[in-house]
């Protein structure tokens, strides 16, 4: 009986000694911009703005001094709870175009919303108004965050002009596990798609042209190794688990039997 006994406490070491690793996230694993200096001055000279893409539905309104010379060219599509007329959307179709109301096609696809607000400004003071007011934002400008985030999900922005670092504080920020050196970038533009890949921890990433994002771009960001460390670890203790059980189990009967 003690030899067995014996036996068991043995393997039951060697179980339990099997599990006593662990992969430790470094410093630089999960700082970002950890190259930028004390008091270190950038200005940012960027002037980027997101240019319209196929798809994107669009909020168009017409003011000018004479309000009745505009009502042709804002619809209406109904009329809210509140009694508020309910403004037509555009939508830019697989050429390029939206359908304005009197102008018929306008392109407006690879234009920034301020080059197609003075694009339908230009053609409206040609021949129908006078120095009318264009107000147009994007209504579907919305980023999808996935992966090692504390909220993955898809989110509206407000502003059309946005940072990769706002918007995975919009998902919670990462994880502890997520990988901040090695984070994809998927973009479309019109069919074409593009992959980049960005390291959080350098302050290079505000020269990278996904530093701002664009509409409905998507942020992947990987499990770092500790992750699959740690999920490999999981299957490993409920597999050790398993087997513990199963010696207690048989350490039970062996000093039963010996009784």
């Amino acid at each position: 009986m003690n030899l067995r006994f014996s036996t068991f406490k043995k393997v039951c070491y060697t179980v339990l000694l099997s599990l006593f690793f662990t992969a430790c996230a470094s410093r630089e694993d999960v700082v970002y911009m950890q190259n930028a200096k004390k008091f270190e001055t950038v200005v940012n000279t960027d002037t980027f703005e997101p240019k319209l893409k196929v798809d994107d539905i669009l909020s168009i309104y017409v003011s000018a001094s004479d309000p009745e010379s505009v009502k042709p060219f804002n619809l209406i599509k109904g009329i809210t709870n509140t009694g508020n007329p309910q403004e037509l959307d555009y939508l830019i179709d697989k050429e390029g175009n939206i359908d304005f109301p009197v102008l018929g096609k306008v392109e407006l696809v690879g234009l920034t919303t301020e080059q197609a607000k003075q694009k339908i400004r230009e053609i409206l003071q040609k021949d129908y108004l006078k120095d009318p007011i264009i107000n147009l934002r994007i209504k579907n400008f919305r980023v999808t965050i996935l992966g090692e985030v504390n909220k993955p999900g898809t989110y509206t922005v407000e502003s059309e002009r946005v940072t990769i670092f706002e918007a995975l504080g919009l998902a919670g920020d990462l994880k502890i596990k997520g990988k901040r050196d090695n984070v994809l970038v998927i973009r479309d533009f019109n069919g074409t798609k593009t992959y980049t890949r960005v390291d959080l921890t350098s302050k290079a990433l505000i020269n990278s042209p996904v530093y701002y994002l664009t509409q409905n771009d998507v942020v992947y960001v990987e499990p770092n190794k500790s992750a699959i460390t740690s999920a490999s670890l999981d299957n490993r203790v409920t597999i050790a688990v398993s087997i513990l059980s199963m010696l207690v189990t048989s350490a039970v009967v062996i000093i039963t039997n010996s009784n």
